[in-house]
């Protein structure tokens, strides 16, 4: 009984320590509950926080970027605006030139009118005149109205005739001065916003080299180097006595250039056999060609010009290695297209088909068959052929009057063309060519009766024609003039202009005594 109450008191003990465990437990972990939530609030507190600063963060970046991209919309506005003012000013000044143009061609229509009134009115006088003459010869010599009407119109010829050619030449020299004032501003205007360079042409070009003991090397064993060489560029290689010197010679400048490419590289190697010599040659060959290509294609890009058929780019790369009385074809061609345009800008004409029909317009120079057409109508069939438009394949066929001119780029080409073929030091004239075109000059003005003695000076460009003055009168060398300028502008080819000066003296001489 005592041992059943001991344990009943033990277990009501445990039950006891039990329960107060539990409640101990449960205290703590109400406890640790409270302050993992206080740490979750915290956390909570912490994260909101770092997102509100982001979120600010990210709405500042936001307003920033927006007001830079306003500011860049805002000086994009401002710069267009400065670029339509700057245009409207330029429209402007173009509209107001062009109102003074109409005024000076209305003006010179105005002289030209009066000039045809005077001339009626004077050809009224002169027949008011004839009546009066006729009259007064049937009174006092008692002739024939038939015989004196011969009479007096043959007086009268030689004085209409010799007034009617110092009013030609007032008149001409009027609207020349006049009417011609506007095209020469155009000229010179695009000769003054061309850059020129000149070129030399040639048919050889040295090849150097750092010592002679190189060019047995190249010759070879019993000249098969030489020889090898020559088979493949078909350039004529001379080595003789020269130091340090080898000449390269040939009329072709692509195959010299080939040549002179192909040596440099076999010097600097240093291996020097035929079969090298042919590998090399080949590889230069092909590296010509693509700078060919590349050249045209550069040239095309730097004048704005598009939609070349390649094989016209080709054609227009190859004219760097051509030239004509010295002059490179290529700079030639790329002047004349920075002319034509001008021009045509300042003619209200389009620049762009101005230019490009200055580009192509010796493209006839440069095929690789080169028939025997002359190469302003061979270069109208190449456009033609690869599809370009009528008015450019007119303007490069009559660019030397092969063909009848139909557009208006025709004649731009044609004075443009002359404008950077003639003008000093662009191109070297044959001493005999020049020698023949000075005595043409001075045998067409001799084979008028009355002039005694012809002098071509200033390179051909004036004429000196002395006539004797009991042969000739005043009135006569103005006639004389025009007359031998007008055979010269149709029979003869020349640069530039040439001026005619009729010169009759008399002179008296006494001798005293």
């Amino acid at each position: 009984m005592g041992t059943a109450i001991w344990i009943i008191i033990a277990l009501a003990m445990l039950a006891i320590g039990y329960a107060v465990a539990n409640v101990t437990s449960k205290k703590n972990a109400a406890s640790r509950a409270n302050t993992i939530i206080e740490e979750a609030r915290r956390e909570a507190e912490m994260i909101k926080e770092s997102k509100l600063l982001k979120a600010k963060e990210e709405e500042m970046k936001i307003i920033g970027d927006a007001e830079r991209a306003a500011g860049q919309r805002m000086q994009k506005a401002q710069a267009n605006e400065a670029r339509l003012k700057q245009r409207e000013i330029q429209l402007n000044q173009q509209q107001g030139e062009q109102s003074r143009r109409k005024k000076e061609l209305e003006n010179l229509r105005v002289s030209l009118e009066n000039r045809e009134q005077l001339l009626e009115s004077r050809n009224a006088e002169v027949d008011h005149l004839h009546r009066q003459a006729q009259e007064e010869l049937v009174k006092i010599s008692g002739l024939s109205a038939e015989e004196a009407k011969e009479k007096l119109v043959e007086s009268l010829k030689d004085e209409a005739k010799t007034a009617a050619a110092g009013y030609i030449n007032d008149i001409m020299d009027d609207a020349k001065m006049t009417a011609s004032k506007e095209a020469k501003r155009i000229v010179i205007q695009s000769i003054q916003r061309v850059a020129t360079e000149t070129a030399v042409e040639n048919s050889v070009t040295v090849f150097h080299i750092d010592n002679d003991e190189i060019k047995g090397r190249i010759i070879g064993r019993e000249g098969r180097n030489i020889r090898a060489l020559e088979a493949a560029t078909g350039i004529e290689i001379i080595v003789d006595d020269t130091p340090e010197a080898i000449v390269l010679s040939g009329f072709d400048p692509v195959r010299r250039e080939i040549a002179r490419l192909a040596l440099h590289q076999l010097v600097t190697d240093g291996r020097i056999h035929p079969a090298r010599i042919e590998e090399v040659v080949a590889k230069v060959r092909k590296q010509v060609e693509e700078e060919i290509i590349e050249t045209g294609k550069r040239t095309t890009i730097d004048l704005g010009i598009h939609g070349l058929h390649p094989e016209l780019i080709r054609m227009v790369g190859k004219m760097k290695y051509r030239s004509s009385y010295g002059q490179n074809l290529l700079q030639h061609s790329r002047e004349t297209a920075n002319l034509c345009a001008v021009m045509a800008s300042e003619l209200g004409l389009n620049p762009k088909k101005a230019r490009r029909a200055g580009l192509l317009h010796d493209i006839g120079k440069v095929p690789d068959d080169e028939p025997e057409l002359p190469h302003a109508l061979l270069g109208m069939k190449l456009a033609e052929k690869f599809k370009e438009k009528p008015d450019i394949c007119n303007a490069i066929g009559a660019h030397h009057d092969e063909v009848e001119q139909t557009s208006l780029l025709a004649p731009i080409v044609q004075v443009c063309d002359a404008i950077s073929g003639a003008r000093p030091g662009a191109r070297r004239e044959i001493v005999e060519a020049y020698i023949k075109r000075l005595n043409d000059l001075e045998q067409l003005a001799l084979s008028y009766p009355g002039v005694l003695k012809t002098y071509a000076i200033q390179a051909g460009r004036e004429l000196r024609v002395i006539v004797g003055a009991d042969k000739i009168t005043d009135e006569e060398t103005e006639k004389l003039s025009t007359e031998i300028a007008k055979k010269i502008q149709d029979e003869l080819t020349y640069p530039g202009q040439v001026k005619i000066t009729v010169i009759r003296e008399t002179r008296s001489i006494s001798f005293a005594k």
